[in-house]
């Protein structure tokens, strides 16, 4: 085109296209038609055609049915069907909606608000439109002479203080001119020739205005102060019970309605560039502006009107309006607010349901940024703890934050402060809306207290009141908990003394001795004075076992009725229609339960037999409600519909109001008002396949598997276990462990003291001189999966003297129960030699080692030094014990085989009293090869093993495949790649069998591994290289680093093994 063309888009963009592309086939219904397009950068369409091309094809639009018809060729119609799919709105129940919600479907309540206020004319409001002088536009000028005046009383001997005009810029010069000007048109203020004089500065207001301010700091010092008390703000809110209208009156100008004293204007002076003027009416700034104004007006300058009633505001706001008029003080008509369900009021929300946080006020805490310094901290903490009374443990949740304001306290926002922090900004977004107390129907209070402060809940008929909160002092930490718990009560009753004195008081506590501190005999001198306290009131305590949820409302409540527990609060049914905004969308709640049971019983032959049996006469424990619905006794007969069975069962068993019950639980819930044969049955079917209880519940049963003792060695020091203590102080020689080896024939120990970052070659050669040097190479060694014994070295160590390792399987310590039960003896001593002796332990440990070799044990009927010599050992204290006796010879190994015999058999029969004992507290549980099972990983010795949600871990993953059983009571599973590196062969006490079910869909449980319960040994990189000659040929080898948990070691491997197992090492 020669001309640009000017295309208006759908979007409202106008755009220029030169661009044309004339006679363009579309096909619509198969059809070809023609048609001239211009080419536009838009991505949110493919094709527009305009109101030209339909019109020469003559379009007819239906937008109800949806339709489009076209003219085509040879005078054809061309129909075009839109998708109808989503015009119509569909109801659903609201079990279905939760189970979308859960499923991740996103739900909206739409509600269209007209933002933009109108103005209210005067006229229109009813009562206050016969006033309307009380509602000027502007003052009429100097108020009238009044009983009270305001007075400007400075301390005695005080000269005039006069201060030079502060500096101003062109701009605030202007806007001083004239506000002057409409101070003195109004006859607010006179020029002067006063000794005293104070500057001005402006201030800027919201909208950008200036206001003008009077500096009066210099005169405020030595004013004498009036100590007229301001209401308590709760007092002021408990007047309000059982107001349901409500109105609010905003003084005009209200500080400039009331004179100053005539001897004390000319301390008001205050000097311009333009002059120097002085106030005949009050002004902003002066320390006793308030007090003085609380003196004439309720409270400061709003007038709060409320009453429990339309007809009673009527008169009550007639009233009010009536005393302005005749004592000519004057309001803002703009400001005001008439005939409210609901109004602002000192940052706060009131209405008919009680008090709420005013949510435009606490929006700055919720954009508060984290604090950098105490001074900030201070900052919010006091603008938070305006709204305590809303906050449950307010104290005990802001105790990080008030911690860093203590004196000499660092500065260091840890974890702990993030939380509290943003803790408390979460809680006062979510402030319950607290009711307003009634006299005379009583009160109940919850109490609570524990080592992070005191709390406590006051309530009546079932709402909340208000919270309380306190940190406790530093000395409280000292109190036993029963004084702790009845400090929480005193604190409740100091705290709310205005509430509950007079008054029949309910306390709830958790620590059950307090009920009986009015019967309790013997009493400290603190409790003494606490009952003083307790006297004066009216209350009886009760024992309210664990942590009440006091602030349950009606919603979260269970319902014992034979329909479906509806869930309102997570579908957010809190919706009102007011004035200024429509519901255009909205959940509609129908109990479709009973409708779905009845038609479900019309359609089942059972059903309908029984009730052509009760029609002709009456049937045992059978009959039919007046809504047509068959009855079994008092409850509803469920027909044989699995869908409608199932519904039941899911409902009272996942919803948010069961939370997975157990199966005699879940019966005796659901036989109150259902029955169908089989029910109890169909229950514990039902549970047992419930994959969450699979995975979470606890086995309230003897653990699985029955004890497998260990074989009894034929000789002394041919089979040993080994372990180490952890976590001793270090010495001055620099150890901070012990190395414990146990024969587990004799029970003879040795207690090697070493450093827990010694290499395993140095561990090695400590081996060699003290176990192999004393008693030779053993023929097994039992252990825990410690990394040291795990590691590639050690097990190729013990692998060249002959020796065969024998570790436990993963986190069942109880396979090498002999080196623990040492090992508790051990640390037992070093804590005795600690108490008794000075020195650090190490200097102990030989004759601790000598004390445990001499000491009897039980299982072997002798101490393990005579097991392993073949007599007692002499000691300092019984050095008679021996004597001078010899054994020789024949006669001495004679007696060491006797003595090994009976030492077996009295193992034997030790091991047959353990098995006995321990199997009773046992059950057997076997497993099948290719069976499912979940993997319990509850935390061993308060050592988290596997970590995905802290404290709300399920209890079992999985399920996995066995793959082969490994002895008696192991099992090996196929495991994930990442717990493969732990280990795959687990105890039976640690398996669960799993339950199938059609419906379970198993996902993979996210689990983190800790680097510490790694057993899997992991090549890191090439360290050095060197070639190995033999006499016929070279071998090339490489010195490699491995890892371990945090064992590190390096060993020599030859190139081509590794490059075969380990590529990755040579890229």
């Amino acid at each position: 085109m020669t001309q640009p063309l000017l295309v208006s888009t759908p979007l409202g963009d106008d755009v220029e296209r030169k661009h044309y592309y004339p006679s363009c086939e579309v096909e619509v219904t198969g059809q070809p038609l023609t048609c001239d397009f211009v080419p536009l950068s838009m991505l949110e369409f493919d094709a527009i055609l305009g109101m030209d091309w339909l019109e020469k094809h003559h379009a007819r639009v239906d937008c109800y049915a949806k339709v489009l018809e076209l003219e085509g060729a040879e005078g054809s119609t061309l129909r075009f069907e839109g998708d109808r799919g989503g015009s119509h709105s569909c109801i659903i129940s609201v079990m279905r909606a939760r189970k979308m919600m859960r499923k991740g479907c996103h739900t909206y309540l739409a509600y269209v608000v007209d933002e933009a206020k109108k103005e209210v004319d005067i006229n229109d409001v009813r009562v206050v439109c016969k006033y309307p002088d009380v509602f000027p536009k502007d003052l009429p000028g100097l108020p009238p002479d009044r009983e009270i005046e305001f007075v400007i009383e400075v301390e005695p001997g005080t000269k005039p203080i006069s201060i030079p005009p502060y500096r101003m810029a062109p701009a605030e010069l202007q806007e001083l001119k004239v506000q002057l000007q409409e101070l003195l048109d109004n006859g607010f203020i006179r020029p002067s020739h006063s000794p005293w004089g104070a500057p001005v500065l402006f201030v800027k207001k919201k909208d950008g205005a200036l206001r003008m301010c009077i500096d009066y700091r210099q005169l405020n010092k030595v004013t004498i102060k009036n100590r007229y008390p301001l209401p308590r703000i709760d007092d002021l809110f408990d007047q309000l019970r059982g107001a349901t209208v409500f109105s609010k009156i905003d003084l005009r100008s209200g500080y400039h309605q009331l004179k100053i004293k005539e001897s004390d204007i000319p301390k008001s002076a205050f000097r311009t560039r333009y002059g120097h003027y002085e106030f005949l009416v009050m002004s902003f700034g002066l320390t006793n502006a308030p007090a003085a104004f609380m003196d004439m007006i309720v409270f400061i300058d709003d007038i709060l009107i409320y009453s429990k009633s339309e007809e009673e505001h009527e008169d009550h706001l007639s009233l009010v309006l009536e005393r302005l008029r005749e004592k000519q003080l004057f309001a803002k008509f703009s400001k005001c607010e008439f005939w409210l369900k609901e109004i602002g009021f000192l940052g706060h929300v009131v209405s008919s349901s009680g008090i709420s946080v005013d949510k435009a006020k606490i929006e700055a805490i919720m954009n508060w940024e984290r604090p950098k310094n105490v001074k900030e901290i201070r900052s919010f903490l006091g603008l938070a703890g305006y709204y305590r009374k809303f906050v449950e443990k307010f104290s005990v949740l802001a105790s990080p934050l008030t911690r860093l304001t203590k004196k000499g306290a660092k500065f260091i926002w840890d974890d702990d402060c993030e939380k509290g922090f943003l803790e408390l900004k979460k809680r006062l977004t979510e402030a319950p809306v607290l009711a307003l107390p009634t006299q005379g129907i009583g009160y109940d209070i919850y109490s609570d207290a524990s080592i992070q402060g005191l709390g406590c809940v006051l309530m009546q008929n079932g709402r909340v009141i208000a919270y309380a909160s306190r940190q406790l002092k530093k000395h409280e930490a000292n109190y036993p908990t029963h004084d702790l718990e009845l400090g929480a009560v005193v604190f409740a009753l100091k705290i709310w003394r205005h509430y509950l004195y007079g008054e029949t008081c309910h306390i709830f506590t958790d620590h059950k001795s307090l009920k009986y501190v009015f019967t309790q005999k013997e009493l400290n001198m603190r409790q003494r004075r606490w009952m003083e306290l307790i006297k004066d009131y009216d209350l009886i305590i009760d024992y309210h076992p664990g942590k009440a949820n006091v602030v349950a409302d009606a919603l979260s409540r269970k319902s014992t009725s034979g329909t479906l527990l509806t869930c309102l609060r997570t579908l957010r049914e809190q919706v009102e229609v007011s004035t200024s905004g429509v519901l255009i969308a909205r959940f509609e709640v129908r109990p479709t339960l009973l409708s779905e049971i009845s038609r479900c019983q019309a359609i089942d032959e059972e059903c309908q037999k029984i009730r052509e049996r009760i029609l002709e006469g009456p049937v045992e424990n059978f009959w039919v409600r007046d809504d047509g619905l068959l009855l079994f006794k008092d409850r509803v007969c469920i027909p044989k519909s699995e869908e409608l069975q199932k519904s039941i069962l899911e409902e009272a068993h996942s919803s948010a109001y069961a939370m997975h019950p157990g199966g005699t639980k879940m019966y005796r819930d659901l036989k109150e008002s259902y029955w169908w044969s089989g029910m109890k049955r169909d229950i514990a079917e039902y549970v047992s396949r419930c994959l969450t209880c699979q995975q979470v519940k606890a086995e309230h049963q003897h653990p699985a598997g029955l004890l497998q003792p260990l074989t009894i060695p034929e000789w002394k020091w041919e089979h040993v276990t080994m372990d180490f203590v952890v976590g001793l102080p270090r010495t001055v020689n620099n150890y901070d462990a012990v190395w414990v080896v146990v024969d587990r024939l004799t029970k003879s120990a040795h207690f090697l003291p070493i450093n827990i970052t010694y290499p395993l070659e140095r561990l090695a050669k400590l081996y060699t001189e003290e176990i192999v040097r004393l008693h030779g190479v053993p023929i097994s060694i039992v252990s825990d999966r410690d990394p040291r014994f795990t590691s590639r070295f050690w097990p190729k160590f013990q692998a060249s003297l002959g020796t065969k390792l024998k570790f436990s399987t993963a986190f069942h310590p109880q396979t090498d129960g002999q080196s623990e039960r040492v090992i508790q003896i051990l640390e037992d001593m070093l804590r005795a030699c600690a108490l008794e002796f000075q020195g650090s332990w190490d200097k102990h440990l030989a004759l601790v080692e000598f004390a445990y070799n001499n000491s009897y044990q039980a299982s072997i009927g002798m101490p393990p030094y005579e097991a392993l010599y073949g007599r007692k050992c002499r000691t300092p204290l019984c050095w008679d014990e021996v004597g001078e006796a010899k054994l020789e010879g024949i006669e001495l190994v004679e007696i060491t085989k006797a003595k090994v015999k009976v030492i077996q058999d009295r193992l034997k029969a030790a091991q047959d009293r353990q098995k006995s004992y321990a199997d009773k507290r046992r059950r057997p549980l076997e497993f099948e090869v290719s069976d499912k099972v979940f993997l319990r990983i509850s935390p061993w010795k308060g050592v988290i093993r596997f970590i995905s949600m802290g404290k709300l871990n399920p209890r079992y993953i999985g399920p996995f495949e066995i793959l082969e059983r490994i002895g008696a009571v192991a099992y090996r599973l196929k495991l994930t790649p990442e717990l493969e590196k732990i280990h795959d062969v687990f105890h039976v006490s640690m398996l669960k069998k799993y339950v199938r079910d059609p419906s379970h869909i198993l996902e993979k449980t996210p689990v983190e591994i800790r680097e510490d319960l790694q057993y899997a040994v992991e090549p890191v990189k090439i360290v050095g290289q060197q070639v190995k000659k033999l006499r016929n040929k070279e071998i090339p080898m490489v010195k490699v680093l491995w890892r371990s948990d945090r064992v590190e070691e390096e060993t020599w491997e030859t190139e081509v093994s590794m490059r075969e197992q380990y590529p990755f090492l040579f890229d």
